[in-house]
């Protein structure tokens, strides 16, 4: 089994190093200072109070690669489309393609009894590009539960977690999802099976939704943003807008929004990944996140005010980190 991880940051190199230890034939891409130290060194994870070192073959180049069994896609949802047509020389007849990333996937809309029918969102995939290099028929869902973060070139620290649901985007339970599921678990990853993979990436959207820009916003720590009045109340003005957008998808949510938020804050003192990204100078996810929800609201005839003020906010403080 092939599969390479395109994009080796905290999640991908967190799939990467626990992949190795398996009989999967991994390879990861990379850039930089980070690749430059894992083909010094190996990519190296800590967790459990323990460091674990892998050497897969490591490249800025996908076509030394050559057709994959599967593709794991762990970059930033906002950076896939500029990259994605590099990933051609990795795809073959069978290749499976896995989008480890936050915010709703490029083939989410790839069915018609879902609207918008078919159609692209700019948010996710402007100009259609992933969808014409990668297309609906390769994908294979995934939700990216665990928390990593990268503390220096090579090297990702593990917080929490190791959930990844899967499942295929029409609920079946085929042949190449039970493969993922397979590797995944051989792998030590908690890669549950899921017939409704769509409503559990909504699910975790619903949550980052309002915890991410709010965190880049104030700086808070996701347990201050639950437990104070306003932003808890201002995260709830989100998510009831966004769950009547769901409702007119037919989307479903398994939970009410004070747990989906408790949820959240029983993480304690972490740092949302938006924020993250803001004070270490790097790009935000804000249309993925964000940007999307409004998207859909406009698509579907459903205001978004409190949504709106907030994107403007973030897209404002983002246009300012730029000029700095």
């Amino acid at each position: 089994m092939k599969v390479c991880v395109f994009g080796a940051g905290a999640i991908g190199g967190l799939v990467a190093v626990e992949l190795a230890r398996t009989d999967v034939e991994v390879s990861v891409i990379a850039r930089g200072p980070h690749l430059a130290a894992m083909r010094e060194h190996g990519l190296r994870l800590r967790i459990d109070g323990e460091e674990h070192v892998a050497h897969p073959q490591c490249t800025d180049a996908p076509a030394e690669l050559g057709a994959q069994d599967f593709i794991i896609i762990a970059l930033k949802a906002h950076m896939i489309s500029d990259v994605v047509e590099t990933m051609t020389p990795l795809l073959g007849s069978r290749t499976c393609v896995v989008t480890a990333s936050n915010g709703l996937p490029y083939w989410y809309f790839s069915e018609s009894r879902l609207p918008p029918d078919g159609a692209s969102l700019e948010s996710i995939d402007p100009g259609g590009k992933q969808w014409a290099v990668l297309g609906p028929e390769r994908a294979l869902g995934c939700v990216v539960f665990p928390a990593a973060e990268v503390v220096e070139p090579g090297v990702v620290q593990h917080e929490h977690g190791r959930r990844f649901p899967i499942g295929e985007p029409d609920g079946r339970r085929s042949e190449r999802v039970e493969a993922l599921h397979r590797m995944l678990t051989d792998a030590g990853l908690d890669a549950p099976i899921r017939s409704d993979i769509r409503d559990e990436i909504w699910l975790k959207l619903w949550g980052n939704l309002c915890f991410n820009p709010i965190s880049a916003l104030t700086h808070a720590t996701v347990d201050v943003i639950a437990a104070d009045p306003e932003t808890r109340a201002l995260c709830k003005a989100m998510m009831a807008e966004a769950s009547a957008i769901g409702e007119r998808l037919g989307l479903r949510l398994r939970v009410d929004a004070d747990r989906r938020i408790d949820g959240v804050a029983a993480l304690g003192a972490h740092k949302m990944s938006m924020l993250q990204d803001l004070e270490r100078g790097r790009s935000m996810e804000i249309e993925p996140l964000v940007g999307v929800v409004q998207e859909l609201g406009r698509r579907v005839g459903l205001a978004t005010p409190a949504i709106d003020v907030v994107l403007a906010l973030l897209r404002q403080r983002a246009r300012g980190e730029t000029l700095q």
